[in-house]
Order: structure tokens, then sequence, then C-alpha cells
């Protein structure tokens, strides 16, 4: 589950975390609409999580780790 979450985050581009403590390797299948429509006889990532696997995605604030670059120089090279 831990593997899916990770997919959901790039899926989503936003932190996914697994908090269902179900542990072993699973094959997934998952059938959603795009973002963009292209597929719009299908439900949403939200709603085909809920109906096809009976999970949930739900909203929390926690922290990440980030990375921040506050100053970067381009150091001259010798020809």
């Amino acid at each position: 589950m831990e593997a899916f979450a990770y997919r959901l985050s790039r899926d989503l581009d936003r932190p996914v975390f697994d908090k269902t403590g179900i542990e072993g390797f699973y094959a997934i299948t998952l059938q959603y609409g795009s973002e963009d429509g292209d597929i719009s006889d299908r439900p949403s990532i939200f709603t085909a999580l809920q109906q096809q696997l009976g999970l949930r995605l739900e909203a929390t604030k926690r922290p990440v780790e980030v990375l921040i670059i506050d100053h970067a120089e381009k150091v001259p090279t010798e020809n």
C-alpha cells in the first residue's frame, strides 16, 4: 500500500500517505477519468478509490520534507 500511496502522490501532484496499516503486495486495478476530461464516462480518482477499492483520500496537515535553495551561483570553469 505504501507503493500505491507513492503512485497516487505522483498522479495527484501532492503527498499521499498510507494510513491503512495494510501490509504486503497487491495487484491493484483502478479505473478513473483523467483530469483533462479525456475519459468522461469514468469517475474521478477520488470516487474510484472509494467505489472500487473501499479507500478514501482525506485531506490533513502534516509535516513534509522540503528542500529549499536560497542561493545559487554559476562557477566559472577553465577552458
